[in-house]
């Protein structure tokens, strides 16, 4: 009896101690992989480089002049629509029109005094000739002669410029545009000095525009003539407006910001983007938010990333999965039942998203782009078919001594 007591206590506390470590540890888990697919389809694959820029028209001539004087009239003004040659100001003319008259004057006075001085030379020369006059006579009409002719060319450049300045007294359009800006107001003094003084700007279309993008240095190298691009501006948020590159300037563009402790400097290259303009839309000097696409294919065959890095290796796969692998650099994966087949496939571009696939499976196909594993405690899940956007699950690891599947 007493041994019998001894036995069953000793039972007892093994079923106790048992049973507090099921308790604490819990029973053993079922797991799960749950398998995600995606279908093999035409699409767009794109890359991009964003950048800022601003508006302006293609061509573009400032008008200005060349002599001081004051503004008199001004016949155009903003918006202003004028064709080559056409007057659009004009300065006051009184004060050329005496400086004119003046070398005028000059000019008549040198003139007589040269043809005076060339026929007493030409006497001269005759008589010097028959030894007539001394050498020192013949020498100084001579050095008269040419005096008299050097101010009579002096005074013939300085009334051509005379001329030329009342000429631009007259300000004419260089070109067939609009007027932009206006940059001067009558009876405004303007002074001509080093640099030519702005009085209008005008654009020669504005319904074909550009974009001078400014691009990052570290961007710069994938960005080519010929690449599509697509821009907003603030004036019209919910309008996208298309161009195309069409010149890489290789001069940089760097700009110098600072702090309270530093300086650096941003290097950025310019891009210009045409912008075609019929609803005029596009207003001069609008800042554009830019997309400039690098890599840019459409309606081309295309897979996830993923499915290119999926591989059907444990602990992914169950005991009872079939996985029937082949040869190839690059491929992706089916799953039909707990059949795992790979497809050998050749790759087109990537955009780090998604990649294109030039030959090897067929559009329609589903592949396997990953798997997850999960627990589900106190369950047994049986292999479910394709979910669109929830995968498949696979029981793959077995549960606790003496259990079965579900079939």
């Amino acid at each position: 009896m007493k041994t019998k007591k001894i036995i069953l206590i000793a039972v007892t506390v093994v079923v106790a101690v048992g049973a507090g470590i099921w308790l604490f540890t819990g029973s053993p888990a079922k797991h799960k992989v749950t398998y995600v697919t995606a279908t093999v389809s035409k699409g767009d694959i794109s890359n991009s480089v964003t950048a800022t820029g601003t508006i302006e028209p293609v061509t573009e001539v400032e008008v200005g002049t060349q002599v001081s004087g004051i503004i008199d009239k001004i016949h155009v003004d903003y918006n202003s629509v004028v064709t080559k040659g056409q007057l659009i100001a004009e300065m006051d003319r009184i004060t050329l029109q005496s400086e004119l008259a003046l070398q005028q004057a000059t000019y008549d006075g040198a003139k007589a005094e040269y043809e005076y001085q060339e026929k007493n030379y030409q006497r001269s020369k005759g008589l010097h000739e028959k030894s007539l006059i001394s050498d020192t006579d013949y020498e100084q009409a001579l050095y008269n002669y040419q005096k008299a002719k050097s101010n009579y060319d002096s005074s013939k450049a300085s009334l051509a410029k005379a001329e030329r300045n009342l000429s631009y007294a007259t300000i004419t359009s260089p070109i067939d545009g609009v007027v932009i800006s206006r940059d001067v107001e009558e009876g405004q003094t303007v002074a001509s000095g080093f640099e030519t003084p702005t009085l209008f700007t005008i654009a020669a279309d504005l319904t074909k525009m550009q974009v001078i993008a400014d691009v990052d240095e570290a961007d710069i190298g994938g960005i080519e003539e010929g690449q599509r691009a697509s821009f907003t501006v603030d004036a019209y948020p919910n309008d996208i407006f298309e161009g195309v590159v069409t010149q890489i300037r290789l001069g940089d563009a760097s700009s110098t910001s600072s702090t309270s402790s530093s300086t650096s400097t941003v290097v950025t290259y310019e891009v210009v983007i045409s912008a075609h303009n019929p609803d005029l839309k596009l207003k001069p000097r609008l800042t554009a938010n830019i997309t400039i696409y690098i890599l840019d294919k459409k309606g081309v065959l295309s897979v996830p990333n993923k499915a290119l890095r999926f591989n059907p290796e444990e602990p992914l796969i169950g005991k009872n999965d079939i996985v029937k692998d082949c040869e190839g650099e690059h491929k992706v994966w089916t799953r039909e039942g707990t059949t795992f087949t790979a497809h050998p496939v050749k790759i087109g571009i990537s955009n780090g998203i998604s990649t294109e696939i030039i030959s090897g499976i067929s559009e329609g196909t589903k592949v396997v782009t990953e798997a997850t594993i999960g627990a589900m405690p106190g369950e047994n899940v049986a292999a479910e078919g394709n979910q669109e956007g929830g995968g498949e699950r696979s029981p793959f690891m077995p549960g606790p001594p003496g259990s079965k599947k579900k079939k």
